[in-house]
């Protein structure tokens, strides 16, 4: 018995290796899985078979060849299921439909202001029901639900905290899962991001990353060694409530003087209502305030300035704390880089140590807003994967 159960391990690992050598270096024959894998030719034919029945991967004409007959070559079939992956921001909501590589066929975006969970709960089903909607045909139909929120969300998956949208002790997981009868993966958005960063943006070539997702608030995942570090119960990546300032503001968490007290897109917001910026008749906004800056109004650009050096104080700490290879700045205000990265990196470059800035990268992020959606989809597609699709022995 444990002999079988071994085998069937061995079998799956196998199968597993030969369709991840298959997604990335398609086309490509069997022989050159062989060759890849160091698995033998008759392993790698029975289990290329098994793939071809489970319609996840296929083959397309013959490829070039070496001497002898030209070999059949082989796809991975990315359209063979669908995986949705939505940001509940504080103030919006983003979900998109990607296929089994990631990319985004469909999306939609909408404003939330009413943060109460009933509200929210009923807007999240409204967008996975138009993402369904929008689902092509496909073999295995739509594979999940990932959903990253801003908040500490324990390992099984429960929102324990969210200070900025009011939650606590939410089972969104149980509720969705029950609804729509798909796998459901809740993640801190922080986390969701720097995975999707690592998976389909600026990370890729990373081993040791720091994202920091600035929005409302601030969130940061830890990419170490390869691995999403998640800390011992789940909860890591809480920088945004490091303090910065002992006697500073009061936060919704409890503390004072929290790092997204003074770096974030409600600190910018409260900062350029304290100024004045606009009339009384505008309702200020990060986009209304980058137009204000792209069209040269001073007082926005010293104020968006004034942010990046906030940003600069925190990850001076991250930079000191972690010595990552890369930082990547992402969600709503990465699309402020163009007046708040000069600052940003005047503090890091004149204040962190210098050995931990060496062969340091510091990136905005690629993906901007999408950096958390395509994370959850991307942890429904390994989830996906990592079920058992081979037949028992």
């Amino acid at each position: 018995m444990n002999q079988t159960w071994n085998q069937h391990v061995v079998k799956k690992e196998n199968k597993t290796l030969v369709l991840e050598v298959i997604k990335v270096k398609s086309p490509i024959s069997r022989a050159d899985i062989a060759q890849v894998t160091g698995l033998n030719k008759g392993t790698v034919s029975s289990l290329v078979s098994e793939l071809i029945d489970e319609q996840l991967i296929y083959e397309s004409g013959p490829g070039q060849s070496s001497g002898g007959r030209r070999p059949v070559m082989l796809l991975f079939n990315q359209n063979a299921g669908y995986s949705i992956g939505l940001d509940l921001g504080v103030n919006y909501l983003l979900g998109v439909l990607t296929d089994l590589n990631g990319n985004i066929i469909y999306e939609t975006k909408v404003s939330i202001n009413d943060f109460s969970y009933p509200s929210v709960l009923k807007q999240l089903i409204k967008s996975i029901e138009y993402l369904m909607s929008s689902t092509p045909e496909s073999p295995y139909g739509i594979i999940g639900i990932g959903i990253g929120v801003p908040g500490i969300v324990s390992n099984e998956g429960s929102i324990l905290l969210a200070p900025n949208l009011g939650w606590e002790n939410i089972d969104l997981k149980t509720v969705i899962e029950e609804t729509f009868g798909l796998p459901v993966i809740i993640e801190n958005e922080a986390n969701a991001g720097a995975y999707g960063e690592k998976m389909f943006g600026a990370g890729k070539d990373f081993s040791n990353i720091i994202y920091i997702s600035v929005g409302i608030g601030i969130g940061v995942g830890l990419i170490l060694n390869d691995s999403l570090y998640k800390g011992n119960n789940g909860f890591s990546g809480e920088l945004g409530h490091m303090t910065i300032e002992i006697n500073g503001l009061k936060c919704r968490c409890g503390n004072r003087g929290c790092w997204e007290l003074y770096a974030s897109e409600q600190a910018l917001i409260k900062r350029a209502e304290e100024l004045e910026l606009v009339s009384s008749d505008q309702t200020i906004s990060l986009d209304l305030l980058n137009e204000l800056a792209e069209n040269g109004h001073m007082e926005t650009i010293q104020l968006l300035s004034g942010i990046g050096d906030f940003l600069g104080v925190g990850i001076n700490n991250i930079i000191n704390t972690f010595n990552p290879q890369q930082i990547i700045i992402g969600n709503r205000l990465a699309t402020s880089e163009k007046w708040i990265k000069s600052s940003l990196d005047d503090r890091v470059n004149n204040y962190a140590l210098r050995f931990n800035r060496d062969e340091l990268e510091i990136k905005f992020s690629e993906l901007t807003t999408h950096s958390t959606s395509l994370g959850v989809a991307a942890f429904i597609i390994e989830n996906f994967f990592k079920s058992d699709l081979v037949t028992n022995p």
